[in-house]
């Protein structure tokens, strides 16, 4: 009787060292340890131990609520299954050397707030699935080298705040969908291989701080909806291919402190333009096409 009780105790005591997290969440854990080298992380996991035990983990109620391995040499692709933490809320992964794309499954973790897989080296397309992040309030991806197209579906983020995509290799045209990001307080998406107009819908983004979108091949004429964002206070268009007047409201932008419109086609000589921006600390106006002739601020095409 006495070795049966032991027997159960012992039992108990494994269960109860491994239940920190359902099954499916600790392989997931194990596949991308195993997906990225993990034996050569800078801190590793040690397997056979608790997974409340493992380097960047965080569990509450028995869930994988937060997974941060920044500066850990994680180097591979990111697995498929990564969509089974579904309990997440941070996902971080800045500065490591994964490659590949985002997991599809990614749309799975519908309680992720922050998404940085930041200074990488993803090299595929953001997989539509991004869409249902649908809790996200920022989105870190910058510094890699992902391809494609911004997806139709990043319209969905409605809790977005930060979106950060500059220096990849994103290319095609910016979706009318990021009008839907009326919470957005950051926009950069510069250092790309974007073409096409800025959309009508970009007018709707009433919370924008920043919008960034220098280095692109963007063209036309710089919709009159962008002197709606009165919280503005960096409006970066430099090196792109804009042409025509400034938009003939754009001094509604009592808020700006940077402004950078060089390296692009505007009509005009600015140097008189900077005194409309009370309270402006930067501005570039520097244009290799200045026709030295008086710019004005006028409604578009």
């Amino acid at each position: 009787m006495k070795t049966v009780k032991i027997t159960l105790l012992l039992c108990l005591v494994t269960i109860f060292s491994f239940a920190n997290v359902t099954s499916k969440e600790k392989e997931a854990l194990i596949a991308l340890y195993n997906s990225t080298n993990g034996s050569s992380w800078n801190t590793t996991w040690d397997l056979e131990s608790p997974v409340s035990n493992w380097y960047g983990v965080s569990i509450e109620d028995e869930k994988v609520v937060a997974l941060n391995l920044e500066f850990n040499n994680l180097e591979g692709q990111l697995p498929e299954n990564l969509g089974d933490l579904v309990n997440l809320r941070e996902l971080n992964l800045f500065r490591n050397n994964i490659s590949g794309a985002l997991p599809n499954s990614i749309g799975n973790l519908k309680v992720l707030k922050v998404l940085n897989v930041a200074f990488n080296k993803l090299d595929g397309e953001l997989p539509s699935s991004i869409g249902g992040l649908t809790s996200l309030q920022t989105m870190q991806l910058f510094m890699n080298n992902i391809q494609g197209s911004i997806p139709e579906t990043i319209g969905q983020l409605s809790q977005l705040q930060t979106l950060e995509l500059y220096n990849n290799k994103l290319s095609g045209f910016l979706p009318n969908s990021l009008g839907n990001l009326t919470s957005l307080n950051e926009l950069l998406i510069s250092s790309n291989n974007l073409t096409g107009k800025l959309p009508q819908s970009i007018g709707n983004l009433s919370e924008l701080k920043t919008l960034s979108v220098f280095d692109n091949s963007l063209l036309g004429i710089v919709p009159n909806a962008i002197s709606s964002l009165v919280n503005l206070e960096e409006l970066v268009l430099a090196n792109n291919a804009f042409f025509g007047k400034l938009p003939k409201d754009l001094a509604n932008l009592s808020n700006l402190k940077i402004l950078m419109i060089g390296n692009n086609d505007f009509k005009g000589e600015f140097a008189n333009l900077e005194a409309q921006f009370p309270n402006i600390v930067q501005f570039d106006f520097v244009n290799s096409n200045d026709t030295s002739v008086l710019a004005t601020l006028d409604i578009e095409d």
